[in-house]
């Protein structure tokens, strides 16, 4: 016998034979495994499969649409109420739709995010197919004498740019008579521009996360729409009303906003004009931008002169010492918080793709210059902290229970408690030092009372009730045609003009009231010129010990022409009883003054002012 020898080159060629063996052998198992344990389906059973494939792509097809509408959620996260400080929910109810904010102020002014990725997407819709899946309607199979019988189904998407893969790993057993049929897999594909419109929704969502492109346009609203800063030439000030001012705001961003477009082939342009609302950033779809003013808006003003219902820029020129001016002006700065969503939607003939982000000027400052990117370690809600128990006891001024909203403020976060019953609320509040209880009822006015939750349990509160009075003006003992301005400062101020707005709400309490009546018609000051004397220190050794000689100048002032001129009014302390609002109408009464006919009179009126009075009637 002879042994035979196997160079190292030999061993090698056999291992390869038989690794190809191997690879070649798994190849045909899984290529026909199906038909060796599960014969191919019989014709008959064909129409079955055929239902449970079409069942599927309906399913999928409903969670395409649902993520498409609501941000790329199939499944919404759970609703967190927004607050005063920022009226902004969790999500936007858009047509019934709840979208989740991509971007938004949380009700304790934290900066939230909410933005799904493509994976996310992927699990939510195999998640809705796997929930859904046996609720195909067999009913006129099982009428034919079928019996089917499902396995639990796991389920693989795959979301691609213009199509989803679904793969439904589910054994369906189909039998009549002595026939059956087994399928363990079920694929479908769908015809979809969902990844396409996501990841497009993505980049817009980056440039206006990184560039706040849709502050800055919001801020030339503003100053377009606004008074911001200023001055008037007027010695009577400028008067604006503060809720027609936000309306004009809100008009302004539904127009201006809903022009925004995208670089790209989806639009004409009317003019040259129009450039201004395009954004510098390309796209291949269809984008459109919209924000309603019915949807939760916070718009803020502050300033000198600002109230709830009065917006005043106060006349500088008319005050003692400047009457040489020759002219009065009126300055104003005001200072604009505004808040509001914009929904983007990018669609076609099919698909639809929307997301909702918060817009957000600071102090007329864009968002970008004040909010930085917040991580959740930053982060701290006081409101969840809820650890101390409280009782509210609520009444009107006879001592009866009312019932009332009640919220906690402790330092910028504002916590709601919940609603009184029979005039008491026991619940829980966060611990705070010096925090305020904020108590909100029909008919009453809003009360604020210091409370501390850290060392007090009980707290008596005691709501005034509001009227709606009118309000009138004796000038001089005489009913005024005039224009006025009204103010009450007290605890719950008020201000309004005259005859514009005569009713007011008003309650019981203690108020310091001014009063500035105008003149309708306007009031030509003619042309003057005086003689100016002043003492100058005198020049040489004169001047070295103290001597002073008299220089006097021309002043020449040209003829001036008034619209108003103030013709009456004054200020005073007055305490207003239930009493006197209950009659429905409330008279105050002030001096007049002589109808200017110089710059000297008006100067004089000014002064006299500051020494009248406020009667009330």
């Amino acid at each position: 016998m002879r042994e035979i020898f196997y160079g190292k080159k030999g061993q090698v060629t056999i291992f390869i034979i038989i690794a190809l063996v191997l690879v070649a052998s798994v190849g045909v198992y899984f290529a026909v495994k199906e038909r060796i344990f599960f014969p191919e389906v019989p014709a008959e059973f064909k129409p079955v499969y055929d239902f449970y494939l079409e069942c599927i792509r309906q399913e999928t097809q409903n969670a395409m649409d649902l993520a498409g509408s609501q941000g790329g959620r199939v499944y919404v996260p759970d609703y967190i109420p927004g607050s005063e400080y920022a009226p902004f929910s969790s999500q936007l109810n858009f047509l019934g739709f709840p979208i989740p904010y991509w971007y938004y102020v949380s009700g304790n002014g934290l900066i939230k995010e909410q933005v799904p990725t493509k994976a996310d997407m992927e699990k939510d819709i195999a998640r809705f197919i796997e929930e859904r899946h046996n609720l195909c309607n067999f009913d006129k199979f099982y009428a034919q004498g079928f019996s089917i019988n499902f396995g639990t189904p796991r389920v693989n998407v795959k979301v691609e740019d213009t199509k989803i893969l679904v793969d439904v790993s589910a054994a369906l057993a189909v039998s009549r008579e002595d026939q059956s049929a087994l399928k363990t897999e079920h694929k479908i594909e769908l015809n979809s521009k969902l990844g396409k419109f996501h990841r497009l929704a993505m980049e817009i969502y980056g440039k206006q996360k990184t560039e706040a492109f849709l502050e800055d346009y919001s801020i030339d609203v503003m100053r377009l729409y606004a008074p911001v800063d200023g001055v008037d030439l007027s010695c009577s000030g400028s008067i604006w009303k503060t809720r027609e001012v936000s309306d004009t705001i809100k008009s302004g961003l539904e127009s201006n906003i809903g022009a925004i477009r995208f670089k790209g082939d989806y639009y004409t342009l009317r003019d040259k004009r129009d450039e201004y609302f395009v954004v510098d950033k390309e796209v291949d779809e269809s984008v459109s931008l919209i924000y309603s003013r019915s949807w939760p808006t916070k718009i803020e003003i502050v300033g000198e002169g600002v109230d709830r219902e009065l917006m005043v820029a106060k006349p500088i020129g008319n005050q003692e010492g400047l009457g040489l001016m020759g002219f009065c002006y009126s300055p104003y700065h005001f200072v604009y918080d505004i808040s509001f969503p914009v929904l983007v939607q990018i669609f076609d003939e099919q698909d639809v793709f929307q997301f909702p982000v918060v817009v957000v000027i600071d102090k007329n400052v864009p968002r970008k210059a004040i909010f930085s990117e917040i991580t959740p370690e930053e982060e701290f809600d006081l409101c969840e902290f809820n650890t101390q128990d409280v009782q509210v006891s609520i009444f009107d001024i006879t001592l009866k229970p009312v019932d009332a909203n009640i919220s906690y403020n402790c330092f910028t976060q504002q916590c709601s408690l919940g609603e009184s019953k029979n005039g008491v609320f026991a619940g829980k509040a966060p611990a705070c030092v010096n925090g305020y209880l904020y108590l909100r009822a029909g008919g009453y006015a809003e009360k604020r009372q210091l409370f501390s939750t850290n060392t007090e349990v009980f707290a008596d509160v005691i709501l005034d009730k509001e009227y709606e009075v009118e309000l009138a003006l004796d000038v001089g003992a005489r009913p005024f045609a005039g224009t006025a301005i009204v103010s009450f400062a007290g605890e719950r101020s008020v201000s309004t003009v005259l005859p514009e707005s005569s009713k007011i709400k008003i309650s019981e309490g203690f108020y310091n009231v001014t009063v500035f009546a105008y003149s309708n018609a306007s009031i030509t000051l003619p042309a003057s010129s005086k003689t100016q004397c002043t003492e100058v220190p005198r020049g040489g050794i004169f001047g070295f010990f103290g001597g002073s000689r008299e220089e006097c100048i021309d002043i020449s002032i040209p003829e001036t022409k008034i619209e108003s001129a103030l013709v009456g009014g004054g200020r005073g302390e007055i305490y207003i009883l239930p009493s006197d609002l209950e009659k429905g109408k409330i008279t105050l009464k002030v001096d007049a003054f002589p109808i200017p006919t110089s710059l000297e009179q008006l100067q004089l009126n000014f002064e006299a002012f500051e020494g009248s009075g406020v009667g009330l009637d």
